[in-house]
């Protein structure tokens, strides 16, 4: 049931009327559901700011909160979502700190206070409502914006790509490599070949659980990518039993090389380059 404006009106008049003992008695409900996780004084002061809101809505004449009178109202609304959010609040806990505001409310009512003009709370309770629901939306968006901001962090983290010599750079991969690791493993190994012109570029699987078809595809596409930018690539980490995986499944490296470690695949590298000293090969004088 939706409000009419004239009952917009008398609950706007009893939120300012009443508005020090709502936002004491509104802050006390919502505190319980927090469990002390916030500041008193930071609580009361987010409390008084939505019950301002909601009184200057109301009193604009809101009597749907999509409505222009409730753009304020709305923005106060996602603030606190995202403040809590990004606080660790989970969304029945920011939920209910609109939806404590029905139980003060009806408090005031119940002592009296309502001389047969505030008598529609349903209508009032049903606003409430729909605000608390806008709330639980607003979360729930800021809260899946962070975990994606999360993952694409801890997904650049998982694919490093090092220099371990001149002209020699590594990619230690460790875990599973889907679609999208793997994309930007391409790209970091990509980026850093252009940067420091290295002519080779050692490809680390010792921390991939296993190897299936789809995995060795995703290895292929980064080795022919790499070669079109000129860098020839090594396979370190091939364990017995990825070796024997990769038998079964009858995938071809052709010419790619492999080696069984990094380290080997290192002294193969210096040794095709020249350089001796780590090659297995005693240095000329």
């Amino acid at each position: 049931m939706p409000l009419s404006s004239d009952e917009a009106s008398r609950f706007a008049d009893l939120l300012k009327e009443h508005g020090e003992s709502l936002t004491t008695r509104w802050t006390e409900l919502v505190a319980n559901g927090l469990r002390g996780r916030l500041s008193s004084t930071e609580l009361r002061r987010q409390i008084e700011e939505l019950r301002k809101g909601f009184e200057q809505a109301l009193r604009a004449g809101s009597v749907h909160l999509t409505d222009e009178a409730s753009a304020e109202l709305r923005a106060q609304l996602s603030e606190l979502s995202g403040h809590r959010a990004r606080q660790g609040f989970n969304a029945t806990e920011t939920a209910i700190s609109v939806y404590a505001l029905k139980d003060a409310v009806l408090e005031v009512l119940d002592n009296g206070t309502d001389n047969g003009g505030l008598r529609d709370y349903v209508a009032f309770s049903s606003f409430v409502d729909r605000a608390a629901l806008f709330t639980f939306d607003s979360y729930v968006q800021v809260r899946e914006a962070l975990i994606a901001d999360q993952a694409e962090q801890l997904l650049e983290l998982s694919t490093p790509v090092v220099k371990l010599w001149e002209g020699v750079v590594a990619v230690p991969l460790v875990g599973t490599l889907d679609s999208a690791r793997a994309q930007v493993v391409m790209e970091r190994l990509l980026q850093t070949l252009v940067d420091t012109g290295s002519p080779y570029a050692i490809i680390d699987i010792t921390g991939v659980p296993a190897v299936d078809t789809q995995v060795a595809q995703h290895i292929l596409k980064t080795v022919v990518a790499a070669r079109l930018m000129g860098a020839d690539c090594i396979i370190s980490g091939i364990r017995p039993q990825i070796a024997q995986t990769i038998v079964a499944l009858g995938i071809e490296f052709g010419d790619i090389a492999t080696k069984a470690s990094l380290a080997d695949a290192l002294r193969y590298v210096l040794g095709k380059t020249g350089n001796r000293s780590l090659s297995g090969k005693r240095t000329e004088r």
